[in-house]
This record gives C-alpha cells, structure tokens and sequence, in this order.
C-alpha cells in the first residue's frame, strides 16, 4: 500500500521538473503573462468606478477562474504523462460551473473556520485542498468533489498541514531568488501537489 509522504511528494516534483525543465517554465511564463494580460485590461475598467469596475471585477474572476482550470488540468496531465504535455493543455474550460461552484464553496467554509478562532479555518483548507483538482479530474460537483477530499486527506492532516508549509516555504525562496526563482517553485510545487493528491488517492 502507497503511504503518503510530504518529502517523497516534492522530490517527485523537482524530478519531474527536471525531466522538462525549460518547458514548465516557459508554460510558467505563459501563465504568468495571461494573468498580467487579465488583469491590466478589467483593471483598467475600473478607474472611474461605478459599474465599469463592478463588470472590470467580474469579468477578472471569470478568467482567472479558466487561468485556474487549466493549470489544474495542466499539471495533472504533466504528473500523468510527461512526455505528452503540452501547453495546449492549459485550455480546459469544462466543468467550469462546477469548478466555479467548489472553489466558492471551499473558500466560503475555509474564511468562516478562519473566523472561528482561525485553526478549523485551517483544518477545513486541509480537509478541502484537493477538491478543485477532483472537479477536473473525475468531474464531481462541487459537494461531493468536497466529500472525496475529505476522504482521502482523513488521518493525514498533521502530514499535509508539514507539506503545506514546505511548499510555502518553497515558494518564499522562489520569490526571494529575485522572483526568477518562481519560474522554477511554481511548477515543482504545482507537480508535487498533484503527486499528493494521487498517492492519496491510491492510498485511501
């Protein structure tokens, strides 16, 4: 039986990010690019308020939501089968109404355990951190994408809850490197993430 390991999850990661190394950080860029596209054109929708900034926020939260479902759907493929990613994987607008529907879900349970005295808001995140991939992945509704997560992080959350805070600190080291560095983090922790969420799955 697989058994889940925080430090066997992000070695997968940088040894995958090894095997393509230029073509995860050229999609990293890519990624980045898009969400600075998106975000300069509904910012620039606001600068008079009123409604133009009310559709400029919409229109931000719709496409970041796609940006969001296809780097989920990305890196699933790329844990999957390396050599077959591409960066055309990047698009995948299916199920959007449910992806949409789970990360409002998650988010709205995640900030009222943070509101109650902060550690269930932790607990909950643990708990739910795996639902949007489930979303792309077997294409649950936002409920039971939620009851799955909780059923395969269950009895791991003091392992996950060290694995989340190695890849903060990943990233903080990334950001650090003069933000270069990202280029690199971004992906090894994305990978090391989905390599989480399938030992886990195998394992429950």
């Amino acid at each position: 039986m697989n058994t889940f390991s925080g430090s066997d999850s992000i070695r997968f990661g940088w040894e995958t990010f090894k095997k393509r190394g230029w073509f995860f950080v050229l999609v990293t860029v890519l990624v980045g690019v898009v969400t600075g596209v998106i975000s300069g054109i509904t910012s620039s929708l606001g600068h008079d308020g009123g409604t133009a900034q009310t559709v400029g926020n919409v229109l931000n939260f719709v496409l970041s939501t796609f940006v969001g479902m296809g780097v989920t759907a990305f890196f699933l493929k790329a844990h999957d089968s390396l050599e077959t990613a591409q960066s055309g994987d990047l698009w995948h607008p299916q199920p959007f109404w449910l992806y949409l529907a789970t990360r409002l879900l998650v988010g709205v349970v995640v900030v009222v355990g943070l509101i109650l005295l902060i550690v269930p808001g932790v607990i909950f995140g643990l708990m739910f951190m795996f639902a949007s991939y489930i979303v792309i992945d077997k294409g649950l509704g936002p409920v039971e994408a939620m009851k799955e997560s909780k059923r395969i992080t269950d009895g791991h959350k003091w392992d996950l809850l060290g694995f989340a805070i190695l890849l903060l600190l990943i990233n903080i080291l990334g950001a650090i490197c003069l933000l270069v560095g990202l280029l690199v983090s971004i992906p090894v922790t994305s990978l090391s993430v989905v390599h989480a969420y399938r030992t886990l799955s195998k394992t429950a």
